[in-house]
C-alpha cells in the first residue's frame, strides 16, 4: 500500500509541475501552506501542497487525511482512493476516507463488500451507513432484506420521512410502483416528498400507474405557475399521454447517489458548512454524473466558497440540450459576475436569451447585471422583456417593477421610476424595500412629504432592523423640520450601520439642526473617513462634507440656494 501511495503522490506531483512550486522546502512548510489553502477553500492548491508534504513523509496519517479531503473536495475520487485505502490499513478512523471508499465500492457495484462494511462503527455516520446498507441489499438483489433495513432505520427519531422516501424510490426502481405510491400517498415521505425532486419522482410514479391527471394535479398544486423547462417537459408528456419513464432512481447505483444528494440537501438546509456539504454532493456527482441537481448544488457550494473557476467549470458541464441548461447558464453567469468578469456574464446571458428567450428570469438576471454596470437603458430594456413574459397574476412581478424603477430613477427619469414603484406596491403593498425607496425618493425631491413619511414609517414597521430604512425615516423627519424626532432615528440608524458614510453624514446634519454642532462636526469627519475613494457615484459627497466642516451647514445650504434650516418658531 505504501508503494501505491507513493505512486499516487508521484502522479499528483507531476500534475503540479506546470506551475512553479512554492518555496516550501520542508514537510512543515508544505503542510502549513496546504492548511492555509484549505482554510481558504483553495482545494487545488491544498492538494498540491499536501502532495509535496506526503512526498517527504508518505506514512503521515494526518497528511493523508488532509490530502484525501482536498482531493474529494475537488471531486477527484480516483486520486483520493489510494490515500483513503492507506488510512484504512493504518486503522486511522476517518470519515472522509470512508466516504471515498464507499463511493468506490458503490461505483464498482461491489454491494457485498458494502454489506460487509455496513455495521463498521468507524463509518460515515449511522443514517448514511444505514441507507447505503439498504441500497446495497437492493444492489445484491435481496429486496426483502432491503425493505427490512429501510423499516428498521425509519424507526430512528426524526428519520421516518427521509427513510421512507428512499424506500419508495427503491420500490419504484424494481417496478413496484403500487408500493411506492402507497408510501407517497399516505404522506409517509414527509418533507422529502415536497421538494422539487420528490414531487417529480412522485409524478413519474403516478405516470407508471397510468394516472396522468393525478400527476398533473400534483405538479400544479406544488408549483403553480412557477415551472421551468424540465417541469414543462414532464407536463407536456403527461398532457399528451406520452410515455413517462421513471428516471429519478432507476437502479441501486442511482439510489446510492440519491443518498448522498439528499443528505447534502438536508445538511445545506440546516446551515451546515458549505465545505462539509460539498463532500456529500461530490460523492453524489461521482456515483451519478448525470445527476443534474447534484451538479447544480455542487457548483453553488463552490461559488459560495469563493471557488469561482471550479463553480464555472461545474456549471459548464451541463449539455446544451439538457432541460436544466438554463439553470446552469444562469449559475455560470452569476459566478462570472461574482468573480469580477461582468462582460463575460453578460455574454453568457445574451446567448441564453437567444436560446431560452421565453424565460423571464433570463432577462431579469441580465437586467440586474446591466444595472450593476450602470447601463440604465440596457437594464430597462431587459426588465421590459422580463415583464412581458410574466403573467399579471404572478406575485413576484413586483420585483421586476421595483428593479426597473431603480434603473429609471438612476437614469434620472423620476416619473417612470415612481410609476414602477407604485405598480410594485399595488402587487405587494407593504414591501419595505419598495416603500423605503419610493418614500426616500419623494423626500429627496421635496414632494409629498407626508405620504413619504407614511411610507417610510410602514417600511420601518416591517423591517425595524434595517439601518437604511431607519435612516430614511430620520431623514424625512429632518426634511419636515422635526429635528428632535429625527435625532433618535438617525442615532438608531448609525447603531445599525456604524460605518456607512451617508448615514453618518445625515446624523451630522441632524445634530447641527438641533444645535449640537461639535457632535455634528464629529459625525461629518466620521462620514469622510468611511467614503470609498473609488466610489465615484456614492451619495456621500466628501467635498460637500468638507465644506460643511469649514463654514457649517447653514452656509452650505445658502450657497446651494436651498431652503434654510427651520427655526423653532418655524416648526
Amino acid at each position: 500500500m505504501l508503494r501505491l501511495v507513493l505512486s499516487t503522490v508521484a502522479v499528483l506531483a507531476a500534475g503540479t509541475m506546470l506551475t512553479p512550486p512554492a518555496q516550501a522546502q520542508s514537510v512543515a512548510g508544505s503542510y502549513l501552506a496546504g492548511r492555509h489553502a484549505a482554510v481558504n477553500s483553495d482545494y487545488e492548491e491544498a492538494a498540491r501542497y499536501y502532495t509535496e508534504a506526503l512526498a517527504q513523509d508518505p506514512t503521515n496519517a494526518e497528511l493523508m487525511e488532509s490530502g484525501t479531503l482536498a482531493l474529494l473536495s475537488l471531486g477527484d475520487v480516483e486520486k483520493a482512493l489510494p490515500l483513503a485505502r492507506a488510512l484504512e490499513e493504518k486503522n486511522h478512523r476517518s470519515q472522509v476516507a470512508r466516504l471515498v471508499l464507499t463511493a468506490d465500492l458503490a461505483k464498482k457495484g461491489d454491494y457485498q463488500a458494502l454489506l460487509e462494511r455496513g455495521d463498521d462503527p468507524t463509518g460515515i455516520g449511522p443514517w448514511v451507513d444505514g441507507l447505503v446498507k439498504a441500497w446495497a441489499y437492493m444492489g445484491a438483489g435481496d429486496v426483502t432484506s432491503a425493505m427490512s433495513a429501510f423499516d428498521t432505520l425509519s424507526e430512528e427519531p426524526g428519520m421516518q420521512g427521509f427513510v421512507m422516501y428512499h424506500k419508495a424510490l427503491a420500490l419504484a426502481s424494481v417496478g413496484d410502483y403500487e408500493g411506492a405510491e402507497e408510501i407517497f400517498g399516505e404522506g409517509l415521505v414527509g418533507a422529502a416528498g415536497q421538494t422539487r425532486r420528490g414531487v417529480m419522482a412522485h409524478a413519474e410514479i403516478l405516470a407508471q400507474l397510468e394516472k396522468p391527471e393525478e400527476a398533473l394535479t400534483l405538479i400544479r398544486t406544488s408549483f403553480g405557475a412557477g415551472t421551468d423547462p424540465e417541469l414543462d417537459m414532464l407536463i407536456d408528456a403527461l398532457e399528451a399521454g406520452d410515455p413517462v419513464p421513471f428516471t429519478h432512481v432507476p437502479d441501486p447505483l442511482a439510489g446510492m447517489a440519491e443518498v448522498f444528494f439528499t443528505f447534502s440537501a438536508v445538511l445545506k438546509s440546516e446551515d451546515a458548512g458549505d465545505y462539509y456539504v460539498l463532500l456529500y454532493s461530490r460523492v453524489a456527482r461521482y456515483l451519478r454524473p448525470d445527476h443534474m441537481d447534484a451538479l447544480l448544488l455542487t457548483a453553488e457550494l463552490l461559488e459560495n466558497l469563493g471557488q469561482f473557476d471550479l463553480a464555472i467549470e461545474e456549471f459548464a458541464a451541463v449539455p446544451s440540450d439538457n432541460p436544466t441548461y438554463h439553470a446552469a447558464e444562469l449559475g455560470r453567469a452569476g459566478a462570472l459576475r461574482r468573480s469580477g468578469r461582468e462582460d463575460q456574464a453578460i455574454e453568457v446571458l445574451n446567448q441564453l436569451a437567444r436560446s431560452h428567450g421565453d424565460l423571464a428570469v433570463v432577462h431579469s438576471t441580465l437586467g440586474d447585471i446591466l444595472r450593476g454596470q450602470e447601463d440604465w437603458a440596457g437594464a430597462i430594456a431587459a426588465y421590459d422583456r422580463a415583464i412581458e413574459r410574466v403573467s399579471d397574476d404572478t406575485r413576484m412581478r413586483w420585483v421586476l417593477y421595483y428593479s426597473r424603477g431603480i434603473a429609471h430613477e438612476r437614469s434620472g427619469d423620476m416619473d417612470e421610476a415612481e410609476a414602477d414603484f407604485r405598480a410594485a406596491l399595488e402587487i405587494n403593498p407593504e414591501q419595505p424595500q419598495v416603500l423605503n425607496y419610493l418614500g426616500y425618493s419623494l423626500v429627496e425631491q421635496q414632494r409629498n412629504l407626508d405620504e413619504a413619511l407614511d411610507m417610510i414609517e410602514r417600511a420601518v414597521a416591517a423591517s425595524p432592523d434595517s439601518g437604511y430604512i431607519v435612516d430614511s425615516l430620520g431623514w424625512v423627519l429632518y426634511r419636515l423640520g422635526r429635528y428632535d424626532e429625527a435625532v433618535d432615528q438617525m442615532e438608531r440608524a448609525v447603531e445599525l450601520l456604524a460605518v456607512d458614510p451617508v448615514i453618518n453624514d445625515h446624523l451630522g446634519d441632524v445634530y447641527w439642526a438641533v444645535g449640537r454642532k461639535r457632535e455634528a462636526e464629529f459625525q461629518w469627519r466620521r462620514a469622510i473617513s468611511f467614503v470609498d475613494p473609488e466610489d465615484d457615484d456614492g451619495e456621500a459627497d466628501p467635498d460637500r462634507i468638507r465644506r460643511k466642516l469649514e463654514v457649517g451647514l447653514d452656509a452650505v445650504l445658502e450657497e446651494e440656494g436651498a431652503e434654510p434650516l427651520k427655526t423653532s418658531s418655524d416648526i
